[in-house]
């Protein structure tokens, strides 16, 4: 497995999401929340899910991604703990092995070859039908990510037209790298996971006003 988390990193074109970052870099546990954008605004009841308590060895950083397709259908994707794979193009594969899906359960999933990881076991803290939040932790596996925390929240755009996905992240800096390698990593993947995420969405949506139009 490759020591460095920067000799693995994967660029993606800048323009393929929507994106607000925050990164910490102070010296003691500090509480961080997600800021709020004039370009993308994040309620205050989606705001309250993306408060974090940061150590003094780890980042955090929050990504928003704007999904022309209904709450609904882009919520029917995210929710999959169990099917991870459906949009995260960088797991090959995912298997629950503990519980039924519910809070508590726990899965494992493999990683595609070329990253600083093989395998992770992630266990579901928060599965929020009604506000639409889904987190989980890393509680295992091949990897050099440890105490990764992540919570996604989905929630519709201003005008009504969208939706407005949220993910944030803490996470433990690996040795030999800073934050700043570390935060530029992740939220690479975390980028690339949501713009497939939209691509899927938006498709089913489509689809959708195909159906009920013909």
């Amino acid at each position: 497995m490759p020591a460095s988390l920067k000799l693995q990193r994967t660029t993606i074109p800048t323009t393929t999401t929507t994106l607000t970052c925050h990164k910490q870099s102070q010296t003691t546990v500090n509480t961080w929340r997600v800021p709020l954008t004039r370009d993308s605004p994040v309620p205050d009841y989606v705001s309250c899910h993306h408060t974090r308590t940061v150590g003094p060895n780890q980042c955090c950083s929050v990504v928003v991604k704007t999904i022309n397709a209904p709450v609904s259908t882009v919520w029917s994707v995210v929710r999959r703990f169990d099917k991870p794979q459906a949009y995260k193009h960088f797991l090959k594969s995912c298997h629950v092995i503990n519980g039924d899906g519910n809070v508590g359960s726990l899965r494992e999933v493999h990683v595609v070859s070329g990253l600083p990881a093989a395998s992770s076991t992630e266990r579901l803290e928060i599965l929020d039908d009604e506000q639409h939040v889904l987190s989980f932790s890393v509680v295992g596996g091949v990897h050099r990510l440890n105490n990764y925390q992540s919570v996604t929240t989905v929630h519709a755009s201003p005008n009504g037209n969208g939706t407005v996905v949220v993910e944030s992240y803490v996470v433990d800096v690996p040795a030999g790298n800073t934050k700043e390698e570390t935060c530029s990593f992740v939220e690479t993947i975390v980028r690339c996971n949501l713009q497939s995420l939209a691509q899927i969405a938006e498709k089913m949506a489509r689809n959708v006003q195909i159906s009920t139009t013909s």
